[in-house]
């Protein structure tokens, strides 16, 4: 085959992604406070970009408080506008005291009760305090009271309990190597080899830290950790040492095996117990104070007086950005150089289109939700048993959009109503068919009703996976038995036989 130059003329379709959108596909997939972190980016990137915190422009482009206020006390000063420097500030601040206590105009028990206190002062007053404002005050970042972590904590007493400096090193070692549960590793050779000393000193030296502060910290293992506690609560005998050693069968209940090893009654299993579920297995988060950040819904619902759901953006979190068109006119007429052009040209391009891009994403995000409300209208008036089965495409379909379009709508954002805070993609479940030839049932309703199958079910009558099958097909849901396995185990529900154990042991 002979290779020769030649010429061909070739039509194609490609897809080419913009910048441009790139950027709005990015935002769709943003939840409203990574939304805010990357409107902030842009902020500080764009100088055509600013804050619309919804006061009207006058004339020039300013806001009337960055042009000057009446007198109308600290109400008409504004300390967040970074336009007014401290001296501006204090002179708002800089009142005269005859406009504030006019001697003309008070009474006579006023200008008594002024002079009394007033002599009080001289006088150095009753309390024995400073009888001036001269003195220094403290700092704000003094009058604040902090927070002590754990590991400050442990460093704290561990210098007050270990002397020897190798010993302080290893200590310092091992509070590095607690997890926020509490435990520490134990793999003493990589510790011993690190420090340069002996596993057994490492051992003397977690002995000691174990008897500081709260009872099982730097427990290598649960079972540790429940023994440091019963020895601080004098309650460690042979028997409960027994049962701590054997866990995993008090985790199935084997309570015929566990009064064999532990050489006592049922009823004193069933004591122990009791006490072991008032220890603590994680001793280390009683310590922390981290404060857990609810989550931000990006959607709102609530009902309307007549029937109906209204569906709104949560305009808390939405940023608010607008272009200043007079400053681009400004800064446009006054740049010569063609790269001054350019750069300005495409930072009051970038400004448009970002503005545009939230619009459209609001707009599409509360066409998605309103339509998943409607769909799901029956979950919302009636419970999750009522939750239909949905898949992308049902939604796609009514609002002409694309389904991956519908997924970065649905990732990530969550909707508030009147049963809860839900993700978006809760509402997206499988079909379960019906036995009786009707409408579908979702895969959720499915769950909820074995969970409550399983939480209903008397003590004398355990329900194996079979029987619920059953009794769910009476009820017109086709489950197969593996179907129902793989539930209650998302569930975290045990099986018919453990739970015939649990039960019929009492414990």
């Amino acid at each position: 085959m002979a290779l020769t130059p030649r010429l061909d003329l070739r039509q194609s379709q490609s897809l080419v992604m913009t910048p441009q959108l790139q950027q709005a596909i990015k935002l769709l997939q943003l939840s409203n406070i990574e939304l805010l972190d990357y409107v902030e980016e842009e902020l500080e990137q764009n100088p055509l970009l600013e804050r619309d915190d919804g006061e009207p422009l006058d004339h020039d482009g300013e806001r009337p408080e960055e042009i000057g206020t009446k007198d109308g006390g600290l109400e008409s000063i504004d300390f967040s506008d970074p336009g007014r420097d401290s001296e501006a500030i204090s002179k708002d601040l800089d009142v005269d005291v005859d406009n504030e206590w006019n001697t003309d105009e008070a009474s006579a028990s006023e200008i008594a009760q002024a002079s009394l206190a007033e002599s009080a002062f001289a006088d150095g007053g009753a309390g024995g305090g400073s009888t001036d404002f001269t003195g220094a005050l403290p700092n704000l970042e003094e009058t604040i009271t902090g927070s002590t972590s754990l590991r400050e904590r442990l460093n704290s007493q561990m210098a007050m309990t270990l002397t020897d400096p190798v010993e302080l090193m290893i200590g310092a070692q091992l509070i590095d190597m607690l997890d926020d549960s509490g435990y520490v590793s134990s793999e003493w050779e990589q510790v011993a080899s690190g420090l340069g000393c002996t596993e057994e000193l490492v051992e003397k030296v977690l002995k000691q830290l174990q008897g500081i502060d709260a009872p099982g910290l730097f427990a290598r293992d649960l079972s540790e950790c429940l023994a440091l506690q019963l020895k601080e609560l004098d309650r460690l005998d042979p028997a409960m040492q027994a049962l701590l050693d054997n866990l995993d069968l008090l985790a199935k209940r084997d309570l015929q095996a566990l009064t064999k090893i532990c050489g006592v009654d049922a009823e004193d299993i069933a004591d122990m117990f009791a006490e072991i579920k008032e220890l603590d297995p994680r001793p280390a988060q009683a310590f922390e104070d981290t404060v857990m950040q609810p989550i931000v819904p990006d959607v709102i619902m609530r009902p309307q007086p007549g029937g109906g759901w209204v569906i709104e953006l949560n305009s808390d979190t939405l940023p608010r950005i607008l272009v200043n068109n007079t400053y681009f006119a400004t800064i446009s007429s006054a740049s010569n150089s063609k790269e001054d052009k350019r750069y300005i040209n495409e930072c009051y391009q970038s400004a448009n289109w970002l503005v545009k891009s939230l619009h459209q994403r609001a707009t599409t995000i509360l066409k998605v939700a309103s339509e998943l409300v409607r769909q799901q209208d029956a979950f919302f008036a009636n419970g999750v048993q009522h939750l239909r089965p949905l898949v992308l495409r049902d939604i796609a379909d009514v609002i002409d959009m694309h389904e991956s379009t519908v997924s970065r709508v649905t990732s990530n954002k969550f909707l508030s109503s009147p049963r809860g805070i839900f993700e978006l993609k809760y509402f997206f479940t499988a079909a379960i068919a019906s036995s009786s030839g009707g409408d579908a049932h979702s895969a959720e309703s499915v769950r909820q009703r074995i969970k409550i199958l399983i939480d209903e079910e008397p003590i004398d009558k355990i329900l194996s996976d079979d029987k619920i099958v059953k009794i769910l097909k009476i009820e017109g849901m086709d489950v197969a038995r593996r179907t129902v396995a793989k539930y209650r185990e998302a569930l975290g529900l045990a099986s018919s036989v453990q739970r015939r154990r649990e039960k019929g042991s009492g414990l």
